[in-house]
């Protein structure tokens, strides 16, 4: 637990770090930086067992021996990332693979350099009359989902083809939220549905009796925990130019991803502070999640969004999409 300082004291510190010009003393610049976005969700907690264990920063020290600043920006959907990236604002993403699939190929400036979660998905209902996939289809009830061309709309996609129907034929009933607001908008009625992922799809499970909800069945049935859900991109400049520091970041989410799996309770206490969850919740919903480095058909994936027009143009191969290092398909 943190040790809270009082306003005097930080006051009376602050005098005590002046300096002998009359200036704060400030913190020594680090050697280099990096800036590194993400969204919600436990697909992403190897992120924030990263960050508080400051594992970017002690495998870059330890490889050469100088300092980095890491910044963490949490945004809602990985169609932001891709503008941070393609700006330069942003050199390191985590988003759902769709888009990263889609800044691949259009010309974003990165590639995947690791996989970091599968997770399950559902699609969730607060009126009795929608049933199934073609009960949706006939109406023209709202969907929440939190972005169009996320993952969870590529997952919606693959969803309805297998059972069918046109892969857009949702397309108009789709309306964007981040995950928590549409899990809100669903138990308050504002929307029908809510296709979601970890922890929300299991709270709104668990409140399933009370609050009258129910699920439609067909969407875990195309894209399992299993298969790749978030990965993690980086700018080619990044790559090409600071090597030392692509391998820092590959060795720290490698580690943070090992902790979850070796040590779950201790990377539960972890993150259930910043999910609002106990730590025994944390860790049930943490085990639901598949955390591996190696993706889990992407290429296929990418394939599938080719044929349907979520791109212009196909990857060729696995190689149009990921790193050398990477392992997986």
């Amino acid at each position: 637990m943190r040790r809270k300082i009082s306003v005097t004291a930080a006051l009376t510190l602050a005098a005590v770090m002046v300096t002998a010009t009359g200036l704060p003393a400030a913190a020594e610049a680090a050697d280099t930086s990096v800036n590194l976005a993400f969204q919600y969700g436990l697909a992403y907690a190897p992120l924030t067992i990263a960050k508080e264990q400051k594992l970017i920063e002690q495998a870059y020290e330890e490889a050469t021996g100088k300092t980095v600043e890491v910044t963490w920006t949490q945004m809602s959907a990985g169609a932001d990332i891709n503008t941070g990236i393609a700006s330069g604002s942003v050199q390191v993403g985590f988003m759902g693979v769709g888009p990263a699939i889609t800044g691949c190929m259009s010309g974003v400036g990165y590639k995947i350099f690791m996989n970091l979660s599968g997770q399950e998905h559902g699609l969730m209902s607060n009126r009795e009359e929608l049933a199934t996939l073609e009960d949706l289809v006939n109406s023209d009830e709202q969907v929440a989902l939190v972005n169009i061309g996320s993952i969870q709309h590529i997952i919606l996609a693959k969803a309805l083809e297998h059972a069918g129907f046109d892969a857009h034929a949702l397309d108009a009933n789709l309306i964007a939220m981040k995950h928590p607001d549409g899990m809100t908008a669903l138990e308050s009625g504002n929307v029908a549905c809510h296709l979601t992922t970890n922890p929300y799809i299991y709270k709104e499970r668990e409140d399933m009796e009370a609050s009258g909800l129910h699920e439609i069945e067909g969407i875990s049935d195309v894209w399992s925990a299993d298969n790749s859900f978030i990965v993690g991109v980086c700018s080619a400049e990044l790559c090409e130019e600071d090597p030392a520091l692509y391998e820092a970041l590959c060795q720290a989410f490698a580690e943070a991803i090992a902790y979850i799996n070796e040590h779950g309770e201790e990377a539960a206490k972890i993150t259930c502070e910043f999910d609002g969850t106990t730590p025994e919740e944390e860790l049930q919903y943490l085990e639901a999640g598949t955390y591996a480095t190696e993706t889990s058909g992407v290429f296929e994936l990418a394939t599938f969004m080719a044929e349907h027009d979520f791109l212009d143009t196909a990857p060729e191969s696995f190689a149009d999409l990921a790193y050398e290092n990477v392992e997986g398909n």
